[in-house]
């Protein structure tokens, strides 16, 4: 037998004159402080030495010779044993010692290693971080990062104190799988010094957000908890002020789909970093706010609870939270929901009743109606996930699937201001644009408005600027538009609707109540024909001329005579929408992505 490296001898575990197995160790060299096992190739019986302990072979140096057994051992007497065969490699090891520290503490992560702490959190109706990451994940699929890591307070506390009471330091990070694809997800826990800031964890954010920026991976944010962390004693800083963090977050906005989640208190740089998400998804007990009490209250703003600032009502209705649910359990149900609208086609899917679309708009044309009725009637059955529904109520938005593909929907809502788009509603679909077009979503718009909203009290809001957010954000789509008039098209507001114009989107339509018109018709007629009108007497006369002359403009704005001079594609059956619809996204092409695709926090 050769040595195969050049090596030193450190030790001969088998003398001349034993007999060896296939498999035993011979004898050890050490090499590049490394050491190595010689075994024997067979059965035999180690014949001669060459090398003594201590001494330098070089590669091809014979170590030793092995002779075979003799005939006696190779056949021996019933009763006699021949030579040990090595174990099999099937056979269960020892355990070893390594492993066993390794699994000892990986326990102290666990749930079940703070049973006092997780039955406390129980006891307020809330979920641990593991619970709802395990719950957000597919089955057995997340992997954690950092579960070892603790607060960095070891001057202040003793080794086994932070082990058993600060795991994670605080956050769960990992990579785990929603809907089969993969997701990075990170979790403050609330266990764990009231989910705030460490320093570590702030080491891991930084670690999973490098990875999801780098994969083009999404992010779900479990958000709660208390902002930065004061008593990190072990890192020799000041202000902390020079975290990377909070960039390397704000650097995700239009690359991959940024989820946050909260649910209790969620305050300071735990509510900034929520802030930067594409979508805020808030339980009814969620507080949201930039301070917490302390903060407030040190910056001589006076003495608040925690319930007092940013509750959940207010920041649904302000617009800071998209999507308001009743427990985490329903918080993660739409975090899954939304993501799964960037997953791509499904395969399957229910479509609605076509039938019913024919009978959404009333003959009465002055008739209210609810138009979200619409977006169910176009949307594949359970897909619509509706987004911001307590702000700029003017207008509904909301995510869904059209024939198993994510679309973004977005529709005037008549039941406010008649469906005039005021500023809160310009704003709530300048950014639904802009989502959809940062992660690839086409766009469906369903008309029916009067136009942007006018008068005194709307100007003294910025008016002007709000509204023509949307102009700005249509003109620099990626994405097909596709335009359904559902009843009014009028001015403005109208071509804002429809990506800057009828003509800019892949196709607009209408239904056979569509009307149309450069402004309202009331005022179209009381402005065009003020001298007919103030020719007359006021009264029955006057308003007989005015109710001719209007019956005319509407007439000459139907959807029909919109189509014959080809100022809109299609009068269609509203039986048909999907069809149309369908036909479009097949048609329609998702340009590249510049990579300055960026979504207003706002």
């Amino acid at each position: 037998m050769r040595s195969p490296l050049q090596a030193q001898v450190v030790q001969w575990l088998v003398q001349p004159g034993t007999s060896v197995a296939a498999g035993d160790v011979l004898v050890i060299l050490e090499a590049m402080k490394m050491e190595h096992e010689i075994r024997a190739p067979h059965t035999g019986r180690l014949a001669e030495v060459y090398f003594q302990a201590g001494e330098t072979v070089n590669e091809g140096d014979v170590l030793v010779t092995l002779a075979p057994l003799s005939e006696a051992a190779a056949n021996p007497e019933p009763g006699q044993a021949l030579p040990a065969e090595p174990t099999s490699p099937g056979a269960a090891p020892a355990e070893r010692a390594d492993l066993k520290k390794l699994q000892d503490r990986l326990a102290f992560t666990l749930d079940t290693a703070r049973p006092d702490a997780v039955a406390k959190r129980h006891a307020t109706g809330l979920r641990t971080a593991r619970e709802n990451s395990a719950d957000l994940c597919d089955p057995d699929s997340f992997v954690e990062y950092g579960a070892l890591a603790v607060a960095a307070q070891s001057r202040r506390r003793t080794a086994d104190d932070l082990m058993r009471n600060t795991p994670a330091d605080g956050m769960v990070t990992g990579i785990g799988c929603v809907h089969g694809q993969r997701v990075v997800v990170m979790a403050y826990d609330f266990t764990v010094l009231a989910g705030t800031q460490g320093m570590r964890n702030h080491q891991k954010t930084d670690r999973m957000l490098g990875v999801a920026l780098q994969n083009k991976l999404p992010v779900v944010l479990f958000a709660e908890g208390g902002g930065g962390r004061p008593g990190d004693v072990d890192v020799a800083i000041v202000a902390g002020l020079n975290l990377a963090t909070f960039a390397s977050f704000a650097r995700l906005n239009g690359q991959v789909p940024v989820v946050g989640v909260v649910a209790g208190r969620c305050f300071a740089g735990n509510a900034a970093l929520l802030g930067c998400c594409d979508v805020i998804i808030a339980t009814t007990d969620s507080n949201i706010g930039m301070g917490g009490p302390a903060m407030v209250e040190g910056g001589g703003l006076g003495v608040f609870k925690p319930e007092q600032i940013g509750p959940s009502g207010v920041q649904h209705g302000n617009g800071v939270i998209d999507i308001l649910v009743d427990n985490e359990a329903q918080a993660v149900t739409a975090a899954r929901h939304y993501l799964s609208c960037f997953q791509g086609a499904q395969t399957k899917w229910q479509a609605p009743p076509t039938q019913a679309l024919r009978h959404v708009v009333p003959e009465n044309r002055l008739r209210v109606y609810d138009t979200r009725s619409a977006m169910q009637g176009v949307a594949d059955e359970g897909s619509v996930l509706h987004l911001r529904t307590s702000f700029g109520v003017g207008i509904h938005t909301a995510l869904a699937r059209i024939a198993g593909r994510p679309v973004g929907l977005m529709a005037n809502n008549p039941l406010h201001l008649g469906g005039a788009i005021d500023a809160d509603a310009a704003d709530k679909a300048a950014r639904f644009m802009q989502l959809c077009n940062a992660h690839g979503l086409p766009i469906v718009s369903l008309v029916d408005t009067p136009g942007f909203m006018v008068g005194p009290d709307t100007e003294a809001l910025a008016q002007v600027r709000h509204v023509s957010r949307m102009f700005v954000a249509a003109a620099h789509l990626r994405v097909p538009l596709l335009s359904v008039v559902l009843r009014k098209g009028y001015g403005l507001g109208a071509m804002a609707m429809t990506g800057g114009g009828f003509h800019e989107t892949l196709s607009t339509v209408a239904w056979p109540t569509g009307e149309f018109g450069g402004m309202g018709l009331e005022g179209a007629v009381r402005l065009g024909y003020r001298k007919e009108l103030e020719a007359l007497p006021e009264g029955p006369e006057r308003e007989a001329l005015f109710g001719q002359l209007l019956a005319q403009q509407y007439d000459n704005g139907s959807a029909i005579n919109m189509a014959a001079t080809l100022e809109i594609d299609a009068v269609i059956d509203p039986a048909t929408t999907r069809d149309w619809l369908v036909t479009g996204l097949d048609a329609g092409r998702v340009r590249p992505s510049d990579g300055t695709l960026a979504i207003d926090t706002w």
